[in-house]
């Protein structure tokens, strides 16, 4: 998703939005981390700031801005990184119970990303381009 000149490696939908709100409201400042598999497939995992806590093995691919909320940092393992640092993903929202112990369980929904190859414009951005 481009934004005033610069380019981001995660955006979000309006619907997934709209409960990042609604939830916000219940739990407060949230973060989400990318799953790497396991029970929960590789589920974006939605927490209360504070109830996952980073280490220097993740990587921030950015911060979700949405009206009305704090701001939500996104985060994913580097060895996980390594294989999706081409991939521009997208948090959407469909129906089903949500993985493990994102805040979103017990809504009826699920979060889910989206995912596209990020184009040559990216790519050069990222530092990800060829090399001349």
């Amino acid at each position: 998703m481009v934004s005033i000149g610069t380019y981001e490696r995660v955006a979000v939908t309006d619907e997934a939005a709209a409960l990042l709100r609604e939830l916000a409201g219940q739990h407060g400042a949230l973060m989400f981390h990318q799953s790497g598999g396991c029970c929960d497939g590789s589920a974006p995992m939605c927490y209360p700031v504070g109830m996952f806590l980073t280490g220097p093995s993740d990587v921030k691919l950015g911060i979700l801005e949405i009206d009305g909320i704090d701001p939500i940092e996104f985060f994913m393992s580097q060895s996980q990184f390594e294989y999706w640092k081409y991939t521009h993903l997208t948090v959407d929202v469909v129906p089903g119970r949500g993985a493990g112990f994102s805040v979103e369980s017990p809504t009826g929904k699920r979060f889910i990303i989206r995912s596209r190859m990020l184009n040559d414009a990216e790519l050069e951005y990222f530092g990800l381009g060829p090399t001349a």
